[in-house]
């Protein structure tokens, strides 16, 4: 039978309990999520498990990565499934803090990567990787982990908090793991949830049109042409809207133009109210 995952809301209870696993010389590994869990997530922590003496899971829904006119009070949440899911996986401690435990009154601060956080997601969601920057920063110092883990469904994060780690000399090993996806291809994330089944039965085409993207800027080395392509794939499937489809370094998130080289297709687009994102390796 699995043991319940202990549960601990304030960082000053978080520190007590990291300074004993310390203290008995035992790794920790951290998950950062924002809960409403699913098999991504799980994969995530399965590896954290498999590779620490001790796991931590942070369930929080980071209000400061959310613009105006997005869905924060709308974003999935299901605190109790999460809680016995991670006790079914062998987690030690799920960290759950409030808003007001994370972010103070009179809280200013915030960390900006300029440059890979300011292009694709970040020229489209103004202030969302000052956000996501600032929580990553304050978790990965309030528990200090071996390694913490990301998965690649949300390349450009990882790219962020690599930058982060090592501009900020954080000795955490930043995991990288790869995106779990449906058997139709649909990256798995807790958005999906929100999708209607006309929606869910399109939205599996976001990662077939980057992958045709690839596959054309390889075949013919035209970057233009095959954004294009990939674009009016999207269309003709049923996407309201195309926020982007770029090809770029995987390290800088430049422009890459030279299909012979190692890159990475990232997209984003609309179905009804929901956006989804993507990436594929080149």
């Amino acid at each position: 039978m699995s043991k319940s995952v202990k549960i601990i809301t304030t960082v000053e209870s978080l520190r007590t309990q990291l300074l004993e696993w310390r203290q008995a010389n035992l790794t920790v590994g951290l998950v950062p999520t924002m809960g409403n869990l699913h098999l991504g997530h799980y994969s995530l922590v399965e590896q954290s498990v498999k590779d620490n003496d001790r796991t931590c899971v942070s369930v929080f829904v980071n209000p400061k990565q959310f613009g105006d006119n997005e869905d924060f009070s709308d974003y999935p949440r299901s605190l109790d499934s999460d809680e016995a899911g991670l006790s079914e996986c062998g987690v030690n401690l799920m960290f759950a803090p409030s808003i007001r435990e994370m972010y103070q009154d009179g809280f200013v601060t915030r960390v900006s990567v300029p440059g890979i956080g300011e292009v694709l997601e970040g020229e489209f969601r103004e202030g969302f990787f000052i956000g996501v920057a600032t929580v990553i920063t304050k978790l990965l110092v309030q528990v200090f982990p071996d390694r913490a883990y990301f998965g690649e469904k949300d390349y450009q994060q990882l790219c962020v908090i690599k930058r982060i780690c090592a501009d900020l000399n954080f000795p955490t090993e930043i995991i990288a793991c790869p995106t779990v996806r449906a058997k139709d291809g649909l990256a798995l994330s807790s958005r999906n949830s929100l999708l209607n089944p006309q929606e869910l039965l399109i939205a599996s085409n976001l990662y077939k049109a980057l992958k045709c993207t690839a596959g054309n800027f390889r075949l013919t080395g035209n970057r233009e042409t095959a954004i294009i392509l990939g674009k009016e794939l999207l269309k003709t499937k049923g996407f309201d809207k195309i926020d982007y489809i770029s090809i770029c370094d995987p390290d800088t998130l430049k422009p890459l133009t030279e299909n012979n080289k190692i890159g990475r297709v990232f997209g984003a687009a609309w179905l009804g109210s929901i956006r989804l994102i993507d990436n594929v390796k080149l």
